[in-house]
């Protein structure tokens, strides 16, 4: 990854309290995990970012190896890395998502 790359996916991440690399966009989820995700932010009601890996493929790849994590979509919140959907569904179902959203949006 470029150093120019890094920089600019830590910008985004450090510029929204909550943002999700996925595939699609909120309004137009490209793939079923990312939807997962965008509905759970949506049942929430909380303001989320998102940004769309299948327009800038330095950027799909890029996210990977930033994260260490193989896979999107990538939630952040608060610029730490949350995980995927199958995170984000045992955490909103425990309640922890909830909680993690509310420290966020009250920094």
């Amino acid at each position: 990854m470029t150093p120019e790359l890094k920089e600019r996916i830590e910008q985004i991440i450090n510029s929204h309290k909550i943002v999700v690399f996925m595939k699609g966009s909120k309004l137009m989820p490209q793939c079923g995990f990312s939807n997962n995700v965008v509905q759970i932010l949506n049942v929430l009601g909380v303001p989320y970012e998102t940004v769309d890996v299948l327009q800038d493929a330095d950027l799909r790849q890029g996210i990977k190896e930033y994260s260490n994590w193989p896979t999107i979509p990538q939630i952040y919140i608060n610029g730490e890395f949350i995980g995927g959907s199958d995170i984000a569904i045992e955490l909103y179902q425990s309640g922890e998502l909830q909680q993690m959203v509310e420290v966020a949006l009250a920094s």
